[in-house]
């Protein structure tokens, strides 16, 4: 029997990214290649890029060029670039790039398998030309699920569509990788062993901020069915996972296209309901399109964490209507006292740009007085950058690159102070803190309810006895390290539970 072919994911940006690098590894491994962690062990190295900042891209082309060194030294014979800087640059990255085998956009995705084979055997695989993904769908949102199966979007990738052909009987698929039965089956094999995993709600975005490329190369926004969602999240109880997060562009929007803008609200308590899902987190939320609803459902409802991850991406009003967006000061403080009125333990992040083209001092101490009211738990600041193909990039009382970069760090500074202050404020409180990573070194980590993965700090267990990856553990916070903080455990929620596995009841844990 020839010896399989071996690819190694790397991935780079987003949950979202995530997510379409286990739909890739999914199609793969229903074709015959072996998944390896590591690019040195497989014959191909695919990386996942990231096209949505500078520093993004620069990572993307270092993980590329890292991934080429591998050749000649080891196994590794190609490196192939994916993802939003591949399908965004396309022919123009793999001509300034020539150390990538492949520069593959999201087009391609579906005959993953026969590109990967082509340029393995030497072959060449043409690069795409980019082309506004906007495009591609009707304007009107109620037209577009009509069209959608014409267009190429990464993570909505279903068993049944990719591997049983009309007519035909479900294929079997290796051991963890959804199975191609049942309405529109999750085509994903999932990448690590982490009890948490991304839930695509929707792709691209109908928003026209004017700092941002996204919708250009991700495409008008267009939701998965709830059946999808739902029939993917059950998978993934299957597999072990206790916490699903639900990402998109914008989860806000969710069901305007499927004509019930709060289908949101319905959705969440179903997928709370899930048998094995003890979290359930919702990402990317626009403060323009927040319903009383909305909030409703995300702070009353057991087991879907009251957790805003809130776009603010400033409080000037001037700065906020030349980005194209809306609100202010007042309003968003408002939006904050009505969160934290039915929800007083809810976790609050949002990400902020500085030095935006026509930002005053005036702007700027504006933006100081929204965070130093607004009692946010994770913070993100960015200085601004000019965006290939956005309209700021075109504007023209630009500032001077010094200033943007010494606005930059002044925020920075001022963000880490109030988000230290804010996890100073929990000490004493109670939260539900699921277990994540357990080391007889390292101690043992998790996340509550206000914190999401990679981004908002995490929770350091004072004790580890009778705790595994997945238990959920009712602690009390007893200190903090800067955004960090440190709990007492109390009582154990919830046990670890492995694929398809067992799940015991509340116990006592060691004090």
């Amino acid at each position: 029997m020839p010896e399989r072919r071996t690819v190694a994911l790397v991935t780079l940006g987003c949950a979202r990214n995530e997510v379409d690098s286990e739909e890739l590894a999914g199609r793969l491994e229903a074709d015959g290649w072996q998944l390896v962690a590591d690019a040195e062990d497989a014959d191909v190295a695919v990386v996942n890029t990231c096209g949505f900042v500078d520093a993004a891209k620069k990572d993307s082309v270092d993980a590329l060029l890292e991934a080429n060194d591998l050749k000649g030294h080891g196994r590794t014979q190609a490196v192939v670039a994916v993802g939003c800087m591949a399908e965004r640059y396309g022919k123009e990255l793999a001509e300034a790039l020539p150390e990538a085998d492949g520069v593959l956009g999201f087009d391609d995705y579906a005959d993953i398998s026969d590109r990967l084979q082509t340029i393995l055997s030497g072959g060449v695989h043409a690069s795409h030309t980019p082309r506004d993904r906007r495009k591609l769908l009707p304007i009107s949102p109620a037209e577009r699920q009509q069209s959608a199966a014409e267009v190429a979007l990464p993570g909505h990738g279903s068993a049944g569509d990719a591997l049983a052909p009309e007519g035909e009987a479900p294929v079997d698929l290796p051991d963890g990788l959804a199975p191609a039965s049942g309405p529109r089956a999750p085509l994903r094999r999932r990448l690590d062993g982490s009890p948490v995993a991304s839930v695509k709600l929707a792709s691209g975005c109908d928003r026209r901020c004017t700092f941002c490329a996204i919708p250009s190369f991700r495409g008008s926004f267009i939701s998965r069915r709830p059946s999808d969602v739902l029939n993917e999240t059950r998978w993934l109880a299957e597999q072990g996972v206790k916490e699903i997060m639900l990402v998109s562009e914008n989860n806000t929007s969710y069901g305007k296209d499927l004509g019930d803008i709060r289908l949101l609200e319905s959705l969440l308590p179903e997928l709370a309901g899930v048998d094995g899902i003890e979290r359930v987190r919702v990402s990317y939320l626009q403060p323009a399109e927040m319903r009383p609803g909305l909030i409703d459902v995300l702070t009353s409802t057991p087991k879907i964490a009251p957790y805003f991850d809130l776009s603010f991406q400033h409080s000037a009003p001037d700065v906020l209507r030349a980005m194209r967006r809306f609100g202010d000061t007042d309003r968003f403080l408002e939006l904050l006292d009505t969160i934290r009125g039915k929800a007083p333990q809810a976790g609050v992040r949002s990400n902020f740009i500085v030095g935006f083209p026509g930002e005053s001092e005036a702007d700027l101490a504006e933006l100081e007085r929204f965070l130093t009211h607004a009692r946010l738990d994770a913070i993100g600041v960015f200085g601004y950058s000019d965006e290939d193909g956005t309209e700021a990039a075109t504007y023209e009382n630009k500032l001077d690159v010094d200033v943007v970069a010494e606005r930059l760090a002044h925020v920075s500074r001022l963000a880490e102070e109030l988000v230290s202050q804010r996890a100073e404020e929990r000490l004493g409180e109670t939260l539900r803190v699921l277990v994540e990573s357990v080391g007889p070194e390292e101690g043992v980590y998790g996340r509550g309810e206000h914190q999401a993965p990679e981004t908002d700090g995490q929770v350091l267990l004072t004790s580890g006895e009778g705790l595994a990856v997945g238990r959920m553990v009712e602690a009390k916070v007893v200190g903090t390290e800067g955004v960090d903080l440190v709990a007492e455990p109390l009582t154990v929620l919830a046990s670890a539970t492995g694929p398809r596995g067992s799940h015991v009841g509340r116990e006592e844990a060691g004090r």
